[in-house]
């Protein structure tokens, strides 16, 4: 089975309705959230599609946001037990389809896993290309002598960083569709994934908890400020925020530590996948430079170029580097942002000689054109839409 995952809104139903009607297999879909769907599925349980593809060649099935079916993995190792050698299934949902509950039925074996991201400026470009391995990436990156698509990546990375990357809001073009399509996507996630997939039932105070993100984006994020904040227990606040990471409306990332002694360990940084909201041109810039990156490591480790993670990193002398993409568990590059100046940070230059990654970049947000790349011995200074057209 192929799993694929992702925020509310962000295109997994328009991409497997597309895979069906390109195979002229329409009739595979079937979506939990429709009450017809849902009664088929729990009446036919492992032959609940055949009546609608039973004739088809080389079958295949979407199950959309099946993961709200209280007993979802049991269903889904059953059903690929029984008809995985004659069909393929695709499963899609907003929720962590790779989060299991302790002593549930493992899936293990039998999918594999697929994220998908709000739009990139690399993929706006791609025009469809395959994903490119990494090394390639950043070959190409600091070998091009000249940037050929750099208005169209300027204009997309505008269009990213007034709107965000969300389909709807980035292709409309309009602030107005933006304020529409932000208000629904908070309601889904709050009212309704709340309600279908956890206990909670404070939406209020989640509310409440949400509105105070923004201005926490690109800063160790301390629990405890939370709690004193929304006047609730310290468990409580761990548990929102991991609940909304479970339903892709923030992310986190966490230190990176290796043989450095004296980096903090525990605190994470937030950020989120709509970077709209986001008041702070600086912290914006920062989220929008994050969300590429994650993107990065999710599609190289899901396509099997080797397991990539998001880091960043900060000691006890507060020194800090934004993001460090770590390959295998070691340093593979080190990503500082400005919003102005093409000199090279004091604290990137500083980790780069302790950490030793193979790639250094310094991203300025004011930097355009196709002259601003620079060098400063081994740090790139580097504008942000040619930076982000190499990562997919």
């Amino acid at each position: 089975m192929a799993f694929v995952c992702g925020p509310r809104q962000v295109g997994k139903t328009t991409l497997s309705r597309h895979i069906l009607e390109k195979e002229g297999l329409a009739q595979g879909y079937f979506n939990w959230d429709i009450e017809k769907d849902r009664r088929e599925i729990l009446k036919g349980k492992e032959d609940f599609w055949r009546k609608r593809l039973g004739s088809a060649r080389n079958p295949c099935l979407v199950l959309d946001e099946i993961h709200k079916y209280p007993r979802w993995k049991k269903f889904l190792k059953g059903l690929f037990d029984s008809i995985g050698k004659e069909t393929r299934i695709l499963v899609t949902g907003s929720g962590r389809l790779n989060i299991y509950q302790r002593g549930g039925d493992s899936l293990f074996g039998r999918y594999h896993l697929f994220r998908m991201m709000p739009l990139t400026v690399g993929e706006v470009l791609s025009g469809g290309k395959e994903v490119e391995i990494p090394e390639e990436s950043v070959t190409q990156l600091l070998n091009a002598a000249t940037f050929a698509q750099g208005k169209e990546a300027s204009e997309a990375f505008e269009q990213l960083f007034q709107l965000n990357g969300f389909p709807e809001p980035f292709y409309s073009g309009e602030s107005k569709t933006l304020v529409r399509w932000r208000r629904e996507h908070r309601e889904l996630i709050l009212r309704e994934d709340l309600r279908d997939l956890t206990r909670i039932r404070d939406i209020g105070l989640i509310d409440a908890l949400v509105g105070l993100l923004p201005e926490r984006i690109g800063s160790p994020l301390s629990l405890n400020a939370l709690r004193e904040d929304m006047d609730v227990s310290f468990n409580t606040v761990k548990n929102w925020i991991q609940t909304l990471d479970f339903l892709y409306y923030v992310f986190t990332i966490r230190p990176f530590s290796g043989k450095l002694a004296r980096t903090l360990k525990k605190e994470a940084k937030i950020y989120l996948f709509d970077t709209s909201v986001i008041e702070s041109e600086g912290a914006r810039f920062e989220n929008v430079v994050a969300l590429h990156l994650l993107k990065a490591c999710y599609v190289w480790s899901d396509f099997g170029f080797g397991d990539y993670s998001l880091h960043y990193v900060r000691d006890k002398e507060k020194r800090e580097t934004d993001f460090l993409i770590a390959e295998n568990g070691k340093p593979w590059m080190l990503v500082e942002c400005k919003l102005s100046g093409t000199g090279a940070d004091s604290s990137l230059h500083y980790f780069s000689e302790a950490l030793k990654p193979r790639y250094v970049f310094q991203v300025v947000r004011d930097l355009a054109g196709d002259d601003f790349f620079k060098k400063n011995k081994n740090i790139h200074i580097v504008g942000p839409s040619r930076f982000l057209s190499y990562f997919p």
